[in-house]
């Protein structure tokens, strides 16, 4: 499959799950039960409220909470990359409304006690035709939103839980970094779980 038609087909997916997968709408109290899981929010509160998500940082899980805003006029220009990819263990850390997924985000300063404020820009990670080809990458194949887009799981048998693992292999062509555009610009803070 061409970087191309993988390209396009990612984009026409984001245009379909747009905000709803991975990005966050605007920002209201959390309910009386507290902060919840953005997954198990539906209905009219989908988007609507704070929630958090399971994201891998160098190598650990850790817990994202997002903080809901919407970026008024021009979108920030100092983003980092927050990946989407294929589950890195037996359990995703997304699976709902779209499709079974985990997150990578750049790792905490260590200066700052585990716990930063960041400016994120959604990627999906997918294998590249190269990738695929060789059998380097394996691929979860999943339809966020019609056709089935090849999903990075693996590269060399290597898990992808870290931006190093990710970056790595998408310069050396087995991985394609699509950015999901304004759309999947998002606000989060990273806190341990454990």
């Amino acid at each position: 499959m061409s970087q191309f038609k993988l390209a396009t087909l990612a984009r026409g997916a984001v245009a379909a799950i747009a905000i709803g997968a991975i990005a966050i709408g605007t920002a209201q109290a959390a309910d009386k039960g507290g902060i919840r899981n953005c997954v198990d929010i539906t209905g009219p509160q989908a988007n609507q409220v704070g929630c958090y998500e399971k994201v891998w940082s160098g190598g650990v899980e850790y817990r994202m909470t997002f903080s809901n805003l919407k970026f008024s006029g021009n979108t920030p220009t100092d983003l980092d990359p927050f990946y989407v990819l294929a589950p890195q263990r037996a359990e995703a850390q997304g699976y709902s409304p779209a499709f079974l997924h985990d997150h990578v985000s750049r790792v905490a300063p260590k200066g700052n006690g585990g716990t930063y404020s960041t400016k994120l820009q959604g990627y999906f990670v997918l294998c590249s035709g190269q990738g695929l080809t060789s059998g380097s990458c394996v691929p979860l194949w999943t339809a966020p939103a019609g056709d089935p887009l090849p999903f990075a799981k693996t590269v060399d048998g290597h898990d992808l839980t870290s931006t190093d693992a990710i970056e790595s292999a998408a310069v050396s062509g087995d991985l394609v970094l699509v950015n999901l555009g304004p759309t999947a610009v998002i606000v989060g803070s990273l806190s341990n779980i454990h």
